[in-house]
């Protein structure tokens, strides 16, 4: 297969969207994980920071790269020469969420996005809730790659 787009906020990244990571990476002969920043929302990473993370949970994973795009996904996608997106699911509600997304990117730019349902294990597992648990005290790294909850620690004082 040729290359495809793994986008997300990855704020920060979890086991989840690694497992996701991992299985697109021996589908596609490139992978490109990038963070899409959205300015309307105030993360507890920077984005250099979430990119820097993502690097070193995914340099055991030959033709990965990751980037970071602002503006519309299908631009970053088109600008590239990208045709495919690929999204992790977790459940009923990711796949509503997503299906209308996917549609209207086929529908502006022909981009065809290919969907991954993750490990039963981090089904539960989202950024926001990792968070969140986190920031209360509470153990959150069974959820993490090392790296991201040494980072998440030192954000919230542990």
């Amino acid at each position: 297969m040729t290359g495809a787009v793994c986008p997300g906020s990855f704020d920060p990244l979890t086991r989840g969207h690694l497992f996701v990571i991992e299985q697109c990476a021996q589908r596609f002969s490139e992978l490109v994980v990038t963070v899409v920043v959205n300015p309307a929302k105030q993360g507890m990473f920077t984005i250099d920071e979430r990119v820097e993370l993502i690097e070193q949970c995914t340099a055991h994973l030959p033709g990965v790269r990751v980037d970071r795009w602002e503006g519309l996904l299908v631009d970053y996608l088109a600008r590239n020469d990208y045709s495919t997106i690929v999204k992790g699911l977790r459940s009923s509600v990711d796949f509503e969420y997503e299906v209308p997304m996917a549609q209207m990117n086929r529908d502006l730019a022909g981009i065809e996005t290919f969907f991954l349902l993750t490990e039963p294990q981090w089904a539960h597992v989202s950024s926001s809730l990792v968070k969140e648990v986190a920031k209360l005290g509470g153990d959150v790294a069974p959820f993490l790659p090392e790296p991201v909850y040494s980072a998440v620690a030192a954000k919230v004082g542990r």
